[in-house]
């Protein structure tokens, strides 16, 4: 059976259809890379202060779309464990429709697609791993944005595909600790990790290695 793709039509001609033109709508597909703001109160908006995400626009969560028995669905690092849910209920949660399109897609440029089926392959061994509420790399746990800096890398004869950076948890405008992260780290009787590296859904999203990509019939889903 064909994987059930969303049937889109291009709206836009570019003169040629070649991969660098972004002005026209494509299928989602396998490997696609999704951005979307959660929306979770002061931590969200914590994350999303800190970094920039791709064009200006915020975000605080990340996930990988992936074939599972012949459905588009996604994995991601959410709640307590690294999961698989429907493209449905990823979409519905930033309020996504037909003509509100909240969420940001971004596809690994053409002369990196030979990563994808291994870091899809890493992903999905990772179902069910608990959710790295502590955002520290190497402890067998994820986060979403982890998750897929560790799959790229897995993929990529373990050399960094998307960069890491020195984690921050302060204002920018105070320098000050957000008082969200205090009291978020005070309950789970850590420190801050403050300057540890890591990595983010904006940080992602500006790669150079993947480009944005247009999807039109958020209705088929």
């Amino acid at each position: 059976m064909k994987v059930r793709i969303l049937t889109i039509f291009l709206f836009l001609y570019c003169g040629t259809l070649a991969s660098s033109c972004n002005n026209h709508s494509e299928s989602l597909q396998e490997g696609d890379l999704l951005f979307q703001n959660l929306n979770c109160g002061e931590l969200c908006d914590a994350i999303e202060k800190v970094t920039d995400g791709v064009n200006g626009k915020d975000f605080s969560h990340c996930a990988m779309v992936v074939n599972s028995n012949d459905t588009l669905k996604v994995i991601e690092a959410i709640g307590d464990k690294v999961q698989i849910n429907s493209l449905n209920n990823f979409f519905a949660r930033s309020g996504d429709t037909a003509s509100i399109k909240n969420v940001t897609i971004g596809r690994v440029k053409h002369h990196h697609q030979s990563l994808l089926n291994d870091a899809m392959l890493f992903t999905k061994k990772q179902i069910g791993q608990p959710y790295d509420s502590e955002f520290l790399l190497e402890n067998d746990k994820w986060y979403c944005s982890e998750l897929l800096y560790q799959a790229f890398k897995e993929a990529n004869n373990q050399k960094d595909f998307f960069e890491l950076e020195p984690m921050t948890f302060k204002d920018p405008n105070s320098k000050a600790f957000f008082p969200a992260w205090i009291k978020y780290y005070k309950a789970l009787g850590k420190d801050i990790p403050e300057g540890k590296q890591g990595i983010n859904p904006g940080l992602i999203s500006r790669s150079g290695k993947i480009r944005i990509i247009n999807i039109s019939d958020y209705g088929k889903l």
